[in-house]
């Protein structure tokens, strides 16, 4: 005698609505509630003590100002959790801006051409850095230090050390850097859509579960099958086009070419916010919605500090003291022995 489970015990899987809350549910960890803690703290905080501080204004001024910020920081998240590291995105950025304009009065004025001529190179130095790496066998934090002088001293070579080009008569640029869709920036557009598009990537393809398995354990991965020489070379490029997008921006927003000034230091808050995202250094971890409130926390802490009038010196020293912070919070997570400790 048979029997047969009756069509209501029958097991079908998860429903999809309870999958989604899930998976929405499973981005809010601790990590980014803290985060929400520290950026509420701040927004009180400097709220208290300036009345302008929460203005819907200033908001824009914040979110436009970390735009730039949060493009580096995104890619530098898919960077750290493939297991390497990119030290020369803020020059990169550079190199784009003044290459952007140079194009830019080059061709006419044509905004297109100059955009492009920027992302092509974006593109070249973003493989470069991925073949010393994978071929020329170098660590990345070597690799992309040595990239970081390179660049920052080829954008001041063409560029003669100052500012090239303007582009506050264009109306492409001007639209990028002063045009607003459904009340929002368009920078910030571009930002949000590039956030979604590599969250997407990491979260819910091959490519995505790849890039994690290669930080969390490259041997495993090879063994898998996986070819991490393709697909270190493959994010490094990934990154330089982002911060050839990030360079024209800083040129829409200064009005010409800019070879140091507003792209010095970018590197700096790109791997601070990836990391006090919840990227471990180490590879394998991280995700894009921690790493944009960190980008928020570091761009209200930032605007706070020059509402306040407090010497800017200081914001070196705050994100210096949180990136800081943030390794040291990884490392307990992780049980790791502190160096120069017994076990």
């Amino acid at each position: 005698m048979t029997t047969t489970t009756p069509p209501a015990l029958k097991s079908s899987g998860p429903h999809p609505g309870l999958s989604a809350q899930r998976s929405l549910l499973s981005t809010v960890n601790g990590q980014n509630l803290s985060l929400i803690g520290a950026l509420t703290v701040v927004l009180v905080l400097f709220g208290v003590l300036n009345d302008n501080y929460l203005s819907m204004s200033n908001m824009q001024v914040i979110a436009e100002a970390a735009t730039i910020t949060g493009l580096l920081a995104v890619v530098q998240t898919v960077v750290i959790i493939c297991g390497g590291l990119d030290i020369s995105v803020g020059s990169q950025a550079g190199v784009a801006s003044v290459i952007s304009a140079m194009a830019f009065t080059s061709a006419g004025s044509n905004a297109l051409a100059g955009m492009a001529a920027a992302v092509g190179v974006g593109l070249l130095v973003g493989i470069l850095n991925g073949l010393i790496i994978v071929y020329g066998r170098v660590n990345p934090t070597i690799a992309t230090l040595a990239g970081l002088a390179a660049y920052k001293g080829l954008a001041q070579l063409i560029s003669d050390g100052r500012a090239q080009g303007y582009v506050l008569n264009d109306d492409v640029f001007v639209f990028l850097s002063r045009g607003k869709i459904a009340g929002l920036p368009v920078m910030v557009w571009i930002l949000i859509v590039t956030a979604i598009a590599v969250h997407l990537l990491l979260k819910y393809t091959d490519i995505g579960r790849n890039i994690y398995a290669i930080g969390g354990n490259d041997t495993a991965a090879r063994l898998a099958g996986i070819n991490i020489n393709k697909y270190l070379v493959a994010v490094y490029a990934l990154t330089g086009v982002v911060a050839a997008v990030a360079g024209i921006l800083l040129t829409a927003r200064t009005g010409s070419g800019q070879p140091t000034s507003g792209s010095e230091g970018l590197e700096l808050k790109a791997i601070t916010a990836a990391a006090l995202g919840g990227c471990a250094l180490k590879g394998g971890k991280g995700g894009i919605g921690g790493t944009l409130l960190a980008v928020a926390l570091l761009g209200c802490l930032e605007n706070g500090l020059t509402v306040q009038g407090i010497n800017s010196f200081w914001q070196n020293v705050a994100q210096g003291a949180l990136l800081v912070i943030a390794v040291v919070i990884q490392q307990r997570r992780t049980g790791e022995r502190p160096v120069g400790l017994p076990t």
